[in-house]
């Protein structure tokens, strides 16, 4: 697997392109604005986009993501049914945050689950439902990359808020703690925004989930 981390909106979202290097499909996580960085990047990589995956419905992930899918033809994967109340409000979303155009609602092709898996080329991803920040909020793992897209469930140095509707402060820490945690301390993570870090790190040192809170 390879993949590019482009940031859009705003907001400064970490969108993923992810491909399999055998047949130069991919997958866009999070398109949540500026469609035509993202195109140009999978332009510049060489792959064809096969599909839209999606860890939740918050308008800086999933803003762009029925405009894209028109675009390409494409099916949308994602999020956990629970997020459908919030993608049913990305118009109202784009006027509070003052989004370019029109952001449209719009119902994935598929809702996913804990345990599901996803496929883009040959590759296969694994689904861990990890609710807290958002209700419906799911995680992407690649174990033979050992490298997880987490959304807005962790950062590095901080965790997801849990302000919004429906959001759980004790639910996110023990999605952390229960989904996150057991894939492994060498796990890559590419959260919704900021740097990449390692579960590992983070054990080590976030002030929310370390170890020793």
């Amino acid at each position: 697997m390879d993949y590019r981390i482009i940031p859009v909106t705003a907001f400064a979202q970490n969108c993923t392109l992810l491909w399999c290097e055998d047949t130069k499909q991919a997958a866009v996580v999070d398109p949540g604005g500026d469609l035509d960085a993202i195109l140009a990047g999978a332009a510049r990589a060489g792959v064809t986009i096969e599909k839209i995956l999606l860890t939740h419905g918050h308008i800086d992930h999933a803003g762009g993501t029925a405009e894209l899918a028109r675009r390409l033809g494409v099916p949308i994967e994602g999020p956990q049914r629970e997020e459908e109340f919030w993608i049913a409000q990305l118009p109202q979303q784009a006027g509070m945050f003052g989004f370019p155009g029109t952001c449209e609602a719009f119902t994935p092709d598929r809702w996913l689950d804990d345990g599901d898996k996803v496929t883009v080329g040959k590759l296969t991803l694994d689904v861990l439902f990890t609710p807290g920040h958002t209700p419906g909020h799911i995680v992407f793992f690649h174990a033979p990359s050992k490298l997880a897209i987490v959304g807005d469930v962790l950062f590095a140095g901080s965790i997801g808020r849990t302000d919004f509707p429906r959001g759980d402060y004790d639910t996110l820490i023990r999605s952390i703690r229960s989904k996150l945690w057991p894939l492994g301390d060498n796990v890559e993570f590419i959260p919704g925004h900021g740097p990449m870090s390692t579960f590992g790190e983070e054990r080590r040192s976030n002030p929310f989930v370390a170890d020793r809170v």
